[in-house]
């Protein structure tokens, strides 16, 4: 699995990266699908399944350039970096323009989205009734997903835990939205906004040489969250892609099928038009702790096509469309 990259090849990786975990952040949108349309997902499940008991023995030991091959570190490397700094880059672009113009931006996922359904399906040929089974199962998931009704903050450590697990799956399900998943845990809130703002308020004090910031309970409170978090994520990205490696090798053509049926039902959640329903308590907007009014579920509605703006948020869902079909049409003239 393990090869040398170029430079080029490496720059590319971390673009990817830098996709994905864009993508990661958005309800509704999925890393994993990012990976599996750019062609890098078998690749990512099977390097995540590489991180266990003999790769740790190998580090153990001090034979860091064998822990690094059986690992495919340098894949992994440059395509976490990417993630990573998506969160502090691309992801912020994102949240200003679903800020001001979310019609817009929905609207262009949603195309995208088809076009990504048609990208990894127009070359499956292996129709057979167990993998339209699949499809119909992976499609009715999807869909039952986007229509479930969010659950309420719980700030409970052993559950935080399990959203790491949970929410991680974004990243490694292609289809499944690991922030959308939060928000019907009821947690998303709790850990990818307000814990966050936490943790970069920390590290601003810590080096600026402000360490009394560490005797601040309420700051602790929401270190030890993201901790715990980001411990159970580690855990879910492990664990899961063992799970998906050994059925992607025996059941190759049905989890695919599977995988298209659960992008296809995503198009649920991301359908542009929406109106956004927020949490309210005793008729009051309850507010995070930027001050922003906090995401409950989303309330779909068939447009009016007598609106400019549809048809203008139209034209963004052809313009998805057409990226990936120029991707495809690139993809295809460079083989």
């Amino acid at each position: 699995m393990y090869k040398e990259r170029t430079l080029s090849q490496k720059i590319n990786l971390f673009l990817k990266g830098l996709i994905m975990g864009g993508a990661n952040k958005v309800p509704g949108v999925s890393g994993g699908m990012v990976a599996f349309v750019m062609g890098f997902y078998e690749e990512l499940i099977y390097t995540f399944q590489r991180i266990n008991g003999k790769a740790f023995k190998l580090l153990f030991n001090g034979r860091f350039k064998s822990f690094a091959s059986y690992t495919n570190l340098q894949f992994l490397v440059w395509v976490m970096a990417g993630s990573m700094f998506s969160y502090f880059s691309v992801s912020l672009i994102l949240d200003y323009f679903l800020r001001n113009y979310q019609l817009y931006v929905w609207s262009w996922f949603f195309g995208m989205i088809i076009g990504s359904i048609y990208y990894i399906s127009k070359d499956f040929g292996d129709w057979k009734p167990k993998t339209i089974l699949g499809l119909v199962i992976g499609a009715s998931v999807g869909i039952s997903i986007s229509f479930m009704t969010p659950a309420t903050e719980n700030d409970n450590l052993w559950f935080v835990f399990l959203c790491g697990i949970i929410g991680v799956s974004g990243m490694t399900l292609p289809g499944l939205s690991g922030s959308f998943i939060l928000i019907l845990l009821g947690n998303y809130v709790l850990l990818l906004v307000d814990s966050v703002n936490v943790l970069g308020n920390v590290i601003t004090n810590l080096l600026s040489g402000n360490f009394e910031v560490l005797t601040d309970q309420v700051k602790v409170r929401y270190l030890k969250i993201i901790g715990v978090f980001t411990a159970g994520s580690a855990f879910g990205l492990v664990s899961i892609s063992h799970v998906l490696g050994y059925v992607l090798k025996r059941w190759h053509q049905i989890v695919t099928a599977i995988i298209i049926g659960f992008i296809t039902g995503s198009l649920g959640v991301v359908w542009p038009w929406k109106e956004t329903i927020y949490k309210k308590e005793e008729g009051v907007f309850l507010l995070d702790q930027s001050g922003n009014k906090i995401i409950e579920n989303y309330q779909r509605f068939i447009p009016n096509f007598n609106n400019q703006e549809t048809w203008v948020s139209i034209g963004f869902i052809i313009i998805g469309i057409a990226l990936i079909l120029i991707i495809d049409f690139y993809d295809q003239k460079r083989k």
